[in-house]
């Protein structure tokens, strides 16, 4: 059997030896007699999983005990909307930091529940930068601060924990959390899609501060609750049973290697690989700003679009897929999430050259 190097900007490469052992365990789960996706999510087979993922979590992200661990689903676009429900406690309105296309989208449903400040915003720059946080005009009683500390589409990524003082800073996290390590105490909040770096679609992750929940608006739904969601341990309604399997190990996986300062040494190599060379080159240009380059989704053009086509069927044809940059703005994207081999972006690079010399 042959794998790619699969680019995919989510859902996205899982380690290898996570999907081995989930096809051991495919049939017969420790000698239950039953796949993970047949046990009742109230069975103790399936508690047993669920408590040890969050636990490796927490221990992943040195969770504090004054946070809880959520499961829930809808990715990050449902908890666009979840998150004001649950965390204007009371209050108007919500500062939100625009960086582009997932931050917009976060202001948009955010708007349906309360006034948003967009408190900076990188719109002047085509969003390839970060706002410096010296330019932030943050509102003293706003219930949060959004960010997305990394845009998937764009590339940028929030090097930097910005300190908001005594507002909760909420994060949408999906397309950068577990690649590095980072100080929860400092969020309010913190979100994520799992389909990136933490296992498949359906489960949808959320650490949140004691204080900050039970306080929802009267029409938030009983299953998008956070205090529900928490007394009920994530099992109020039926939870992405098999993701949370899977992410569990993911974590084991994670853990394995050294965990998360690992990932990011991990990560900052491979991404300079791929950052060096297109800083040497004409051929291929990436828009971003240095000092806010994304460490897990890298876009680049080529000087030529018309050459586009060719050059995603040349890398096709090497075992490279899902180049292609997202709709909105075209190109390509080298999405290098934690599974992604350093092979695999030296692969990547060493075609581009090949393709710069055939065409340059």
């Amino acid at each position: 059997m042959t794998r790619v190097f699969n680019f995919s900007a989510g859902p996205a490469a899982l380690p290898e030896s996570v999907l081995r052992k989930a096809a051991d365990e495919m049939l017969d789960w420790h000698g239950s007699g039953m796949s993970v996706m047949e046990m009742s999510h109230r069975g103790k087979e399936f508690i047993s999983i669920a408590n040890e993922a969050e636990a490796l979590l927490r221990e992943l992200l040195a969770v504090p005990a004054n946070y809880k661990v959520l499961f829930m689903q809808g990715g990050a676009i449902a908890e666009n909307a979840i998150v004001p429900m649950n965390m204007l406690r009371g209050k108007a309105s919500a500062d939100y930091i625009d960086t582009g296309e997932w931050s917009k989208k976060s202001i948009k449903e955010a708007q349906k529940y309360a006034t948003v400040n967009v408190a900076a915003s990188a719109k002047a720059s085509n969003y390839t930068t970060i706002p410096a946080r010296a330019d932030w005009k943050l509102n003293p009683d706003a219930a949060y601060v959004h960010i997305c500390s990394n845009e998937t589409i764009g590339g940028v990524e929030y090097h930097f924990t910005p300190d908001t003082g005594s507002v909760p800073l909420v994060a949408d996290m999906s397309s950068d959390i577990l690649s590095r390590p980072v100080d929860v105490s400092k969020y309010g909040l913190i979100y994520a899609g799992a389909q990136k770096n933490i296992g498949p679609s359906g489960l949808t992750l959320v650490i949140v501060r004691d204080d900050l929940i039970g306080q929802a608006i009267p029409a938030t739904p009983s299953a998008f609750d956070y205090k529900t969601v928490a007394d009920n341990e994530s099992m109020y309604n039926t939870p992405p049973t098999y993701a949370i399997y899977i992410a569990g190990l993911v974590f084991h996986w994670i853990k394995d290697q050294g965990g998360l300062a690992a990932m990011e040494a991990h990560n900052k190599a491979k991404a300079a690989v791929l950052y060096d060379f297109l800083d040497t080159t004409s051929f291929y240009s990436c828009p971003v700003a240095r000092d806010c380059r994304s460490l897990m989704n890298v876009p680049f053009r080529l000087k030529d679009e018309a050459l586009d086509e060719a050059f995603l069927k040349g890398a096709q044809a090497r075992k490279m897929v899902q180049l292609k940059g997202h709709r909105s703005v075209g190109g390509m994207r080298a999405s290098i999430y934690n599974a992604m081999p350093i092979e695999g972006v030296q692969a990547l690079v060493a075609y581009m050259k090949e393709f710069e010399a055939q065409h340059g």
